[in-house]
């Protein structure tokens, strides 16, 4: 059998997919990663997986250059003649499934990983490209299998009648190697609180930051750390300037791209993140699996993964108050911070692990008709 997985970055794929991948490749599947070529083109490369660069623009909405890119997508699955394709983020989901219908091609799979700016956005523009989104997956979504990471995206699709019960599944999130991420106690130092996540607007950065300053304001001892990259190609992205403003205000580190992620959290207390909305942030799973108590939002995708006042501490969204008032409970409580990793580390193991959700997806590719 062969695969091609299809997303906007091949840092999505190495990230998030490659375990899938990997999974697959030893029941004798061929995963072929489709991407435009970035920064982790040679690291995937080396894990053995072969890749079709394919550049095409993630905020473009010139009718005629997106025909064009659907007609490229269709003639690269047309040579290629994958049994499966599986795409992921929205441009992807969409113009694949109209390139694969047109190619034929039997299995068609649809990761719906996160609304995004595209559900999530409040301005004139994203308000009208929802509306376009909307109509697209209409059509795109159907004869196809598609994947949420939350009941709250699926329960959404099946509101709007973009899926129905025959085509959609919940799988939560990407999973985890509960081996790889294990519990590791903390610098015996100031805590480090520590919000891993691309630098977008809607992930609560602002928020995070403000309650930085009000802690510090307060007197309370600790340090604020954002860790990830820009992301220039979403509308949510937060300029370089904000950021090194942010830092030099002294209320927050930026830390920019950190490729090991084990050693970030090894060296933190407290895992936050205030998103206004989430697929389901793979982030938390490995915080929780690294027994790291979590600060994050009541909102979907979140919500799924803490517990609240069991692995970590559950505040409403876009609010900076609450937010600082359960990272001071937090960082002046040592003990409870261990015990909710504890808890943490027991979700993990026993509902996001890499084995569990790989078993689902497979058995998601069986229904749409793929049968190895």
């Amino acid at each position: 059998m062969k695969a091609i997985f299809f997303a906007n970055t091949d840092w999505y794929l190495f990230n998030f997919r490659l375990d899938l991948a990997k999974f697959l490749r030893s029941r004798g599947w061929e995963v072929v990663f489709m991407a435009p070529p970035g920064d982790h083109f040679n690291q995937i490369e080396k894990q053995g997986f072969r890749q079709i660069p394919f550049e095409f623009s993630r905020k473009g909405i010139n009718p005629i250059i997106e025909k064009r890119t659907i007609d490229r997508i269709a003639k690269i699955y047309c040579t290629e003649k994958p049994d499966l394709v599986h795409h992921f983020t929205v441009k992807c989901v969409i113009y694949g499934s109209m390139a694969a219908k047109k190619c034929g091609i039997p299995c068609i799979i649809n990761s719906i990983t996160g609304l995004g700016y595209v559900f999530l956005g409040t301005t004139l523009i994203a308000r009208m490209i929802r509306r376009i989104a909307i109509f697209l997956y209409k059509s795109a979504l159907q004869h196809t299998q598609v994947i949420f990471e939350n009941p709250d995206d699926a329960a959404l699709f099946q509101k709007m009648s973009l899926v129905d019960e025959n085509n959609f599944n919940v799988i939560l999130g990407t999973g985890i190697d509960t081996d790889a991420f294990v519990p590791v106690p903390p610098p015996d130092s100031i805590p480090l609180v520590v919000l891993p996540a691309r630098m977008l607007w809607d992930k609560g950065i602002g928020e995070f930051v403000g309650a930085a300053g009000l802690l510090r304001e307060k007197g309370i001892k600790a340090r604020f750390a954002l860790v990830g990259r820009k992301d220039e190609g979403n509308p949510s992205s937060i300029s370089y300037d904000q950021l090194t403003f942010w830092q030099k205000e002294g209320d927050v580190e930026w830390w920019g791209w950190q490729e090991d992620i084990i050693t970030v959290l090894s060296m933190s207390d407290i895992v936050c993140l205030p998103s206004y909305r989430e697929g389901l942030p793979k982030v938390l799973i490995e915080a929780c699996s690294c027994s790291r108590p979590i600060v994050t939002t009541d909102v979907p995708g979140c919500k799924e993964v803490v517990l609240d006042q069991v692995n970590g501490l559950l505040v409403p969204a876009k609010q900076i108050l609450p937010l600082a008032d359960a990272l001071e409970k937090l960082i002046l409580d040592k003990d409870l911070r261990i015990q909710m990793g504890k808890e943490g580390r027991i979700r993990a193991v026993n509902i996001f692990s890499t084995t569990r959700v790989n078993s689902e997806t497979l058995n998601v590719y069986q229904k749409a008709g793929c049968n190895p």
